[in-house]
């Protein structure tokens, strides 16, 4: 358990320094010596935190060399469990919040069915606005089981990332999801979000992603402007 903790503690410090920029893409982290003497850590730890690094595609281990920063990929990350603040990197996403966490019962003819407790519980609700280099490029609404995050409309959601927050203060980890993506026309209010013409094409898309947590799962709607940006993502 101690050696569970060591990892997840240069995992989360390392993540966080990729993110921020200090560690600039294509340069190389600290070596695993390095590693273990800086953190006091074992080579299996430093090696277990690297790994999953590796995993979520910001670093790449190459022989002889060390561990490499990636590069953010072009393309957006909305569709990936990792969030899309770790697909495209901080320091080219900026977000505005649109509506703070607020409690609320669930809307009516919700898109995803939901259980009794969830019904019970009601959400939290969220809106967003994001850009990829100071362009809107989607906005999103999320809606979040009120379980499990105690004083989260306390919180400063500006610029940070939602997944990051639930994983790093509630412990709660994405483990997969479903979704449903259709192409409508831009409404006057979507269409002045994202700054493009209205009935312009845009992505739409619903979502449900599980977590480690039983009865709390994430549900968004997020209008996408996929005009300049494609999307990619796993589950």
């Amino acid at each position: 358990m101690e050696q569970m903790h060591q990892y997840r503690k240069l995992y989360e410090l390392l993540r966080e320094h990729i993110l921020s920029g200090v560690y600039a893409e294509g340069s190389l982290l600290p070596s695993e010596n390095e590693l273990c003497a800086t953190y006091g850590m074992t080579r299996p730890t430093v090696r277990h935190a690297l790994d999953t690094l590796v995993k979520e595609g910001m670093i790449l281990k190459q022989q002889g060399k060390g561990s490499i920063v990636r590069k953010p990929p072009q393309n957006i990350g909305i569709l990936s469990i990792e969030g899309t603040a770790s697909a495209i990197g901080v320091r080219y996403l900026k977000t505005d919040i649109l509506q703070k966490p607020v409690a609320k019962m669930w809307p009516e003819n919700f898109a995803f069915e939901l259980s009794e407790a969830e019904r019970d519980l009601g959400c939290i609700y969220l809106e967003r606005l994001r850009f990829v280099e100071d362009v809107p490029v989607f906005y999103d609404i999320n809606h979040l089981p009120n379980i499990y995050i105690p004083r989260i409309t306390a919180r400063s959601f500006e610029n940070k990332s939602l997944f990051e927050i639930l994983r790093q203060e509630y412990q709660i980890e994405i483990l997969g999801g479903e979704q449903k993506l259709k192409a409508i026309k831009a409404d006057s209010k979507i269409s002045g979000l994202l700054k493009i013409q209205e009935e312009q094409p845009v992505l739409y898309i619903e979502r449900k992603l599980t977590t480690n947590k039983a009865g709390f799962s994430i549900y968004s709607t997020i209008y996408f402007n996929s005009e300049k940006h494609s999307i990619f993502g796993s589950f």
